[in-house]
Formats: C-alpha cells, sequence, structure tokens
C-alpha cells in the first residue's frame, strides 16, 4: 500500500526567499503595494493577488521563477539612476 503521505520536499532557497519575503511584506502596505502592482501588470484584481501572495508565503503554492523575481524586484524599489539628481532620490 502506498504511502499517503509524501515528506516535505526540501527547498532551502524558497523557504529563505520566504523569510526574507515575509518579513519586507510584513510592513504596514507592502503587501497591498506589491498586490496593486502585480493586477496592473498580470491582470486580476488587487484583492485576488493579496490572497494569493498571502497563499505563497504560508507555503501553500509555489511561485514561478518569473513570479519570484518580479515580486523580489518589486521589494527592491526602483533601481537608481546616474542621471537622477541626489534631492530627487530623497522624494521616494
Amino acid at each position: 500500500m502506498a504511502n499517503v503521505f509524501s515528506p516535505k520536499q526540501e527547498r532551502p532557497y524558497f523557504e529563505t526567499w520566504l523569510r526574507r519575503t515575509g518579513r519586507q511584506l510584513a510592513a504596514s502596505g507592502r503587501l497591498s503595494q506589491v498586490a496593486v502592482i502585480l493586477a496592473a501588470e498580470e491582470g486580476g484584481t488587487p484583492d485576488e493577488w493579496r490572497t494569493r501572495l498571502r497563499t505563497l508565503l504560508e507555503g501553500n503554492d509555489t511561485p514561478s521563477i518569473e513570479l519570484l523575481t518580479r515580486i523580489d524586484a518589486l521589494l527592491a524599489g526602483p533601481s537608481k539612476s546616474k542621471n537622477t539628481p541626489p534631492e530627487q532620490d530623497m522624494l521616494f
């Protein structure tokens, strides 16, 4: 008889990503901000993306590598342009 329960797959890099991303999205409004951006880029509603992000953070779903890297890019913020005056850096 086959074992109904399979052991949890080892995913050390993903587990590290989950911890780091969870801390970053814990900041007030950060999860909603990412959800709004993903909804605009990928379709769906911000509420759907908030739900999906929470599901990802609980480890109940695994994102595609594209989504994982997009979330990382959004959390990293915009890259600094060499042409941006230092005063404008303080606005964001």
